[in-house]
């Protein structure tokens, strides 16, 4: 319970993925991480294993029936969600997201004058959640209330860390934890319905994310559903924002442990974007800059747990395994075992290059779930973290002030380092002057 991202992996590396029965007082979930047994969960027998069960209910208090859910919920959120983060449409957002990252990191010039420090962990968060918030809302929020969602939010992911540690805690006590994940979920209603409203009562044809989901609802129903709306962007805005948040935040210390190809990246930052401002299709450009980012999902991969619950008997892995039990499906794990990932414990991007013809197991990678419940803001990601990184590469020389073997830890259902990280901005003097 100490360290469970640590010791459950070891746990599945050390059984060379096969299943292993977790002995949690009278708690005994399932551990799995081969990509085989990951294929049957997530992909051939996927309804028979569904996001139900004790690990989702600290979750559903918040994200109610949309995307991340089960049943009717999450199939009509799919249904309506999908066209909206296609590679298509996310280019169509890009632009505008480009514009709010360059703005927000553009602000940094203020610490380099000043030879302060930044919170790696408070500005990431920070310029993710504007960018996301653009998307999603469009104008429609001020800076001030956007500062005021992704705190709530993180409050929210991390809050729940005792009732995921300890998820057979029956809900009529009170755990630690409890009293702040409720206060800041009240707060996130109090902040997501009027924008939804204002948005019903416009009524226009904008691309941000709110107007086509109300489009698209009213569409398919005929009415739009203010719950299921609600729930439909506060499925989203988690997904999106913490995701890449947390991504980012451990980018700099590998950066800085490995500075070959913190060297590389650079040059390829600098050779495609100059001194010019970052736009979408400098993205492209730049294939170094993805493989860096595949290797980070792969090392810190944003889920460390997926949990599902069996609906009827089965076997896995030649193990049987009876109705109503719980399986953990462990990315953090299957990203680390050797048969797939030679040196699995070593970050190093020239995995990824070549990708297309490297023959690897289809799901020894799964950053972002796979199946019909796969992640559906990857492409997403992938632009909006190369994004920012490439505006703080361009901009600033960048130096970690505080480097240090960082700790895995649960901040609810996704990773996230335990212990605090500051970086120096200082002017990129070659690139100003290109």
């Amino acid at each position: 319970m100490n360290d469970p991202v640590t010791q459950l992996a070891k746990m599945g590396t050390d059984a060379d993925g096969q299943v292993v029965r977790l002995h949690l007082g009278p708690f005994r979930p399932y551990l799995i991480s081969h990509p085989d047994h990951v294929q049957q969960i997530l992909v051939t027998d996927w309804t028979n294993f569904v996001r139900e069960g004790v690990f989702w209910r600290p979750l559903q208090r918040l994200i109610g029936q949309s995307i991340l859910g089960e049943g009717e919920g999450w199939a009509s959120a799919r249904k309506i969600l999908q066209p909206l983060f296609t590679a298509r449409y996310t280019a169509s957002l890009a632009e505008d997201m480009a514009d709010t990252i360059a703005e927000r990191i553009a602000a940094f010039d203020e610490f380099a004058r000043a030879g302060r420090p930044i919170d790696v962990e408070h500005q990431m968060t920070s310029i993710v959640n504007e960018a996301v918030i653009k998307v999603l809302f469009g104008g429609r929020i001020s800076p001030e209330t956007a500062d005021q969602l992704a705190p709530e939010f993180a409050t929210c992911a991390t809050s729940i860390g005792f009732r995921m540690l300890f998820p057979f805690a029956p809900y009529s006590l009170r755990v630690p934890g409890d009293k702040a994940f409720l206060r800041s979920a009240k707060k996130i209603d109090e902040i997501v319905y009027p924008l939804i409203e204002q948005a019903r009562h416009e009524r226009n044809d904008g691309k941000e994310i709110v107007s086509a989901l109300l489009t698209a609802r009213l569409e398919k129903e005929g009415r739009a559903d203010l719950r299921q709306v609600r729930d439909d962007l506060v499925n989203i805005y988690g997904a999106a924002s913490e995701t890449t948040a947390m991504s980012l935040i451990w980018l700099w210390q590998v950066l800085h442990d490995h500075p070959d190809v913190h060297a590389r990246l650079q040059e390829e930052v600098d050779r495609v974007v100059g001194g010019d401002p970052v736009r979408p299709s400098h993205v492209a450009e730049m294939p170094y800059l993805r493989m860096v980012l595949q290797e980070l999902l792969r090392v810190y991969p944003n889920a460390w747990v997926v949990p599902r619950q069996t609906v009827a008997d089965t076997e896995i892995g030649g193990v049987p395994i009876k109705a109503g039990s719980q399986v953990l499906i462990s990315p953090y794990t299957t990203h680390r075992l050797a048969e797939f990932w030679p040196r699995p414990l070593e970050y190093n991007p020239e995995r990824w290059a070549n990708e297309k013809t490297e023959r690897r197991h289809r799901y020894a990678f799964i950053p972002f779930g796979v199946g019909p419940h796969v992640c559906l803001g990857q492409h997403l990601f992938y632009v909006e973290a190369s994004l920012v990184i490439a505006n703080m590469m361009s901009r600033y020389r960048l130096v970690l002030t505080n480097p240090q073997k960082l700790r895995p830890v649960p901040g609810g259902a996704t990773l996230r380092p335990k212990q605090k990280l500051y970086l120096r901005v200082h002017p990129n003097e070659r690139n100003r002057t290109a």
